[in-house]
């Protein structure tokens, strides 16, 4: 489960937006489930192939529960900015990170098992900080929550 806070983003028109459901209030905000679909969840063959995706995520946002009743609809915005922060540490740093380690590792030995262990190990380290220091990178990442009519 997600945690972020509310943000006026006014100005702002480069935003990622995903239309949810108050599932729960809680003191210190809401629970927002909102559905998150593959590219090809829109096809209209989907059903042919079995490859269309849907997952439900639920995000715990910081605002004033008294503003929301449960179940409302809503919409969650999120900077379009932002989304490429969460894409470079959650794909393109590991990504850079094992590449980094291969190369490296091959560079010392030829054998292809001790590469590909130690490029899989060194993500250890990299998920670890990210691990301990998910507070801090959680406030970098804030949602705006608007009523649907």
């Amino acid at each position: 489960m997600q945690s972020f806070s509310c943000l006026n983003l006014m100005g702002s028109n480069k935003e990622v937006t995903h239309n949810g459901i108050v599932k729960s209030k809680t003191t210190q905000g809401i629970k927002v489930a909102i559905v998150v679909q593959s590219g090809c969840a829109s096809c209209q063959i989907k059903g042919s192939c079995n490859m269309a995706e849907q997952t439900d995520k639920e995000l715990d946002i910081s605002c004033d529960p008294l503003l929301y009743r449960v179940g409302q609809r809503v919409e969650v915005k999120l900077k379009a900015s932002q989304g490429f922060s969460a894409l470079f540490l959650g794909y393109l740093l590991p990504f850079f990170v094992l590449l980094t380690t291969m190369i490296i590792a091959s560079n010392i030995t030829q054998d292809e098992g001790i590469v590909g262990i130690a490029a899989i190990l060194s993500l250890a380290p990299y998920y670890l900080a990210l691990y301990f220091f998910r507070n801090k990178i959680k406030k970098k990442f804030t949602y705006v929550v608007q009523p649907l009519n």
